[in-house]
């Protein structure tokens, strides 16, 4: 009896093990291949790296006639969040509505649901490439960014770390819930708008929300990407506590998982006739 039970416990652990590494070689391989598409896509991938640095450059002119100190803050640790929050925007969720939308319109989503992946796995793979480029971004422009402007090292690189990797799920998700909405490929560069608008001028990214009036700045506390931005932002001063880490993790999971509500009963997989 003990040697039958070692047996199937073997057994049944051995199929989980083999289980789980065929679904992480099924997303891989998508992954893979959208990630040579995206290579191929000249124009989506100079505008997906080159546009956060540019747009930067620029906020850091008009961010030279606002009063930092009132907020706490100084030019590095106003402008070198903001263009993390910029990279997670453009490399990740500008680009991959598109794709999103691109695959459903070429059928390749209906095709793919057709074999061995599962409707998440599909999401996944197609998303690992933007996700991989956001983070790359991201590490670029505090590569690029943060010697320009001679800002210190974080004080706090965890809730970097933290607010990166929720922004990145935040705003994949977020892309496949606008794409779930968005009916062409000519129609997905004006779907995201709304969201990148209220991020770059809601979330804190160049205008903190300790200069905005009361009320405007607590409306602005729920916008989607403000807690990433205030996790990234704390990384570098230091000055945020467990309670209000763990609030800022909780609201950018809660937008997460609205969004993801969204795609489960939403997402078209073939094109809207």
């Amino acid at each position: 009896m003990t040697t039958t039970h070692t047996t199937t416990h073997t057994t049944t652990g051995a199929t989980k093990t083999a289980a789980r590494t065929t679904a992480r070689a099924r997303v891989t391989s998508l992954a893979r291949a959208e990630l040579t598409l995206l290579i191929r896509n000249k124009a989506a991938l100079t505008y997906a790296l080159l546009l956060p640095g540019s747009l930067t450059l620029s906020m850091t002119t008009f961010t030279s006639d606002i009063d930092l100190d009132k907020a706490g803050l100084d030019l590095p640790t106003l402008v070198l969040p903001g263009s993390i929050g910029l990279a997670l925007i453009l490399a990740v969720y500008m680009n991959l509505v598109g794709v999103y939308v691109i695959r459903r319109e070429e059928l390749v989503l209906k095709r793919l649901r057709t074999g061995e992946l599962t409707d998440p796995e599909i999401l996944a793979g197609a998303a690992l490439p933007a996700v991989l480029m956001g983070l790359v971004q991201c590490v670029l422009m505090v590569a690029a960014v943060g010697p320009a402007l001679d800002a210190p090292a974080p004080k706090a690189p965890h809730l970097v770390v933290l607010g990166v990797a929720a922004g990145l799920a935040l705003m994949a998700t977020l892309a496949a819930a606008t794409a779930a909405f968005t009916k062409t490929a000519e129609s997905a560069q004006l779907t995201p708008m709304p969201v990148m608008l209220v991020s770059m001028l809601a979330s804190g990214l160049f205008v903190p929300l300790d200069i905005m009036p009361d009320r405007v700045a607590a409306v602005c506390e729920w916008a989607p990407l403000t807690p990433v931005v205030a996790l990234v932002r704390a990384g570098w001063t230091g000055e945020m506590g467990l309670g209000e880490a763990l609030t800022a993790l909780a609201t950018a999971a809660a937008w997460t998982a609205l969004a993801g509500w969204t795609v489960r009963r939403r997402f078209p997989w073939e094109p809207r006739r």
